[in-house]
């Protein structure tokens, strides 16, 4: 029989191979759902894991599904490995989105360039501030910050319908709920022509490399780590859990709200009420894929925006429904949390006892 036996110590092999395992079981219950309902595995698995990468603009659109889904995931890896519980990130992405287009609808035709540092300074405060919100409500009541933040989420969904409903909605808009769409000059430059890929990506590879320097070469960044895994040793040490929840927060709240603002000020190009995608709750999967490392969560960005591309483009030529993004990113967290055993018990074979 099989048995699972606690290893001595953690171990760091399956530390990193767990998600490449939970990926191919993952893979392989896609290729079972497609057989199920009755469509072309091959075909299936192409459409999800070879489309997104198979020519240049397809590369580009992956880069901007996974600008967001890296910004996001950069953020809440502060605040899990600091033991804070931010789970309302969405909230932060869509007030961040929802500041950002307030400054870019102050845009006229004598607005210069510079106000695109406006616009994505706005999202950042924006951000920060409807995090700071959990951050306060936990410093001072000890409220829960898993139940704050996500409450919270579907309060700044409801300031944007307010908006775009009512005073930001666009006159000329045919009754459309959305705002007038924001002049180029307040747009995040692209990258390359012919391609909706903007300068976020390479805020987000950069963000990855700081996240780095902080997380791992910075006394502020080990101060944040051992006050999540060890608080008693944080105040022995000097450290304040206090400024470690703030700083956790306000560096999630600003990420996700810098991904908000690039998301209006780039492929959307105006505020609408579908500027809540998901993202922040898929990077939640992200952030955990990767381990909470900012180079894993690179890899873990990628892969999740293929699986969103794939999603769209199985409702486009097989007929399948949308929400087959969603099925693919819970299989792979719920697979990942049960490969994640094999980090701290080894599988034996023998008899029973």
């Amino acid at each position: 029989m099989l048995r699972l036996e606690p290893r001595p110590a953690p171990s760091r092999a399956w530390t990193w191979a767990s998600p490449l395992l939970a990926l191919a079981i993952t893979v392989v219950i896609g290729v079972i759902l497609f057989s199920v309902m009755g469509k072309d595995p091959v075909r299936g698995l192409q459409v999800f894991f070879w489309e997104p990468i198979k020519s240049t603009y397809a590369l580009g659109e992956l880069g901007v599904k996974a600008t967001p889904l890296l910004l996001i995931a950069l953020g809440l890896a502060v605040c899990f490995r600091s033991n804070v519980w931010n789970i309302g990130a969405e909230g932060q992405f869509v007030i961040g989105a929802i500041a950002a287009g307030g400054v870019a609808l102050l845009a006229d035709k004598d607005t210069g360039r510079w106000i695109v540092g406006a616009v994505l300074l706005a999202g950042v405060l924006g951000g920060m501030a409807w995090a700071g919100i959990t951050a306060f409500l936990r410093d001072k009541f000890n409220a829960g910050e898993i139940l704050v933040s996500l409450m919270l989420v579907y309060v700044a969904i409801q300031v944007l319908g307010y908006l775009v409903y009512g005073p930001w909605k666009d006159p000329a808009g045919y009754n459309f709920p959305q705002t007038r769409t924001f002049d180029a000059v307040t747009l995040a430059p692209k990258l390359m022509a012919g391609s909706r890929v903007n300068v976020g990506a390479l805020i987000a590879l950069a963000g990855s490399a700081l996240l780095w320097v902080y997380l791992f070469r910075t006394k502020g960044g080990f101060a944040q780590q051992v006050g999540g895994l060890a608080p008693a040793a944080a105040r022995y040490a000097g450290f304040s859990s206090r400024r470690a929840l703030w700083t956790a927060l306000l560096i999630s709240g600003g990420t996700a709200g810098l991904a908000g603002a690039l998301e209006v000020a780039g492929p959307i190009g105006q505020l609408t009420p579908y500027v809540p995608a998901g993202y922040g709750f898929a990077a939640i999967i992200v952030a955990f894929v990767g381990r909470l490392h900012p180079f894993g969560m690179v890899l873990a960005a990628i892969l999740m925006s293929m699986f969103y591309i794939g999603g769209e483009l199985a409702q486009s030529r097989l007929g399948l429904p949308k929400s087959l993004t969603g099925v693919f990113q819970g299989l792979l967290l719920f697979t990942l949390l049960a490969c994640d055993t094999l980090v701290n018990y080894r599988v034996r074979v023998g008899r029973a006892a």
